[in-house]
């Protein structure tokens, strides 16, 4: 399970020329601010529970609708993308991003429930852009047998941005309201509380749409390279001697990635409230969200560390060894007590580090000139973190600390899929990177 890789592997950034690597450089931003935003949502989830006197099951409903989005969008982004080329779909993934986090802000001084989804529900809309765009880019931007170390390599910013959210949304949100500085965890309260509470979130949300705006027109004003049209698309004729049902790799890509977010995305998401209860660290979510800090931080040394084992072992091979260290972290967690099982649930951060790009770059392995439909349908398998509200409805019935078992199974899975389904079974030919675009 752990067989050296060919002694072909380098470094992530190798085989790739000056203006790819800087293009590179410039992409980890992209990954730091999808992760930033998106983890911003695990400080709000808990403060939106008290806001709005929600159940486990309608918190996690909230983040249901956020992953709702990747299945709905997820298409239409690959077929944008045929249409106006990598750059600028990532530029209009970003200007969708903005315009959600502002809706935030009339959301808050309502406050409204609806308006609240809605506003995340276009976030993630534009992620999934970004994500459809960028994570194929990144893979095919070099060398085939190091795309899942450079994949693992950019994703780490996307972890930094996680690590750094839950502090930015702590200081900001949870700090500065009545339902995140309540001991245990628990809060009622006033109509006054809430409404303060809720407008809490008018500040974080602007300042992550301006910074999403610049971002937007340094991208648009930038040379990106891009990919050959002859390999972004293939014409009508030649597409009916291609199919992706020939690829083992992807069509069990898809649910592995499906399963594997029901797992990352439970566990961040009711991290606060299991970490802040009184037999867990009877804390109050404001130091909840600290520790949330130490999962994300967790999962960006991860990928820097799964970046540099992947050039002297197979990308499978850290996977599966992942995926079992994830999986007996998270037994304990269901079974254990008090600090044990809090850091327990905290260390497996650092299992799914690596989880997600390099099931993602042994799912197109192979694909070649179809890797942007591969992409898209992989991206659209993020929708399983809307499934979170089956954890929620578990939690509800059986206990929160329980249902940590749906995320133990989950972990099996991500083990089946290194250990056989990632297997590449037809490979088409590769794609290639052309001059920067002039776009």
């Amino acid at each position: 399970m752990a067989s050296p890789v060919s002694s072909v592997s380098a470094s992530p950034a190798a085989g790739i020329s000056e203006t790819q690597r800087s293009a590179l450089t410039l992409l980890a931003s992209l990954f730091f601010m999808w992760g930033f935003i998106t983890v911003i949502n695990n400080t709000l989830l808990p403060h939106l529970r008290s806001v709005f006197d929600l159940s486990y099951t309608q918190t996690t409903w909230i983040e249901s609708v956020w992953f709702i989005a990747y299945f709905v969008a997820s298409i239409p982004a690959a077929k944008l993308i045929e249409r106006i080329g990598y750059k600028y779909s990532m530029v209009v993934g970003l200007l969708i991003m903005a315009a959600g986090a502002l809706l935030m802000i009339p959301a808050a001084r309502i406050p409204s429930y609806g308006v609240v989804l809605t506003a995340l529900f276009i976030i993630a809309a534009g992620i999934t852009l970004l994500q459809v765009a960028a994570n194929p880019y990144v893979a095919v931007i070099g060398p085939a047998h190091s795309a899942s170390s450079r994949l693992n390599l950019v994703q780490a910013f996307n972890s930094m941005g996680t690590t750094f959210a839950p502090l930015f949304g702590g200081y900001l949100i949870l700090s500065r309201s009545a339902s995140g500085t309540v001991e245990g965890g628990a809060a009622v309260l006033t109509m006054e509380q809430r409404l303060a509470d809720a407008q809490s979130v008018q500040l974080p949300y602007f300042i992550v749409a301006v910074v999403l705006v610049v971002l937007a027109v340094i991208i648009a004003r930038y040379k990106l390279p891009d990919l050959d049209a002859a390999a972004r698309r293939l014409d009508a004729q030649e597409r009916k001697h291609h199919s992706l049902w020939k690829h083992r790799n992807l069509l069990l890509g898809i649910p592995a990635i499906f399963i594997y977010l029901i797992a990352e995305i439970g566990v961040s998401n009711l991290f606060i409230n299991f970490v802040s209860a009184p037999e867990i660290g009877n804390m109050t979510h404001a130091d909840a969200s600290n520790y949330l800090f130490l999962l994300w931080g967790g999962m960006m040394v991860g990928r820097f560390a799964g970046s540099q084992l992947m050039r002297k072992y197979s990308a499978e091979s850290v996977l599966a060894w992942a995926s079992i260290g994830a999986f007996v972290v998270m037994m304990v967690t269901v079974l254990g007590t008090g600090k044990l099982a809090m850091w327990s649930l905290i260390s497996v951060g650092l299992f799914h580090s690596i989880m997600f790009p390099t099931i993602f770059t042994l799912g197109i392995r192979g694909l070649g000139p179809l890797t942007e439909e591969g992409s898209g349908l992989l991206i659209m398998a993020i929708a399983g973190g809307a499934l979170v509200v089956v954890q929620g409805r578990l939690a509800d019935l059986f206990g929160l600390q329980a249902s940590f078992l749906l995320t133990a199974v989950c972990e099996l899975y991500v083990l089946f899929y290194a250990l056989w389904g990632c297997k590449v079974t037809s490979a088409e030919p590769e794609q290639h990177l052309s001059a920067p675009a002039q776009r």
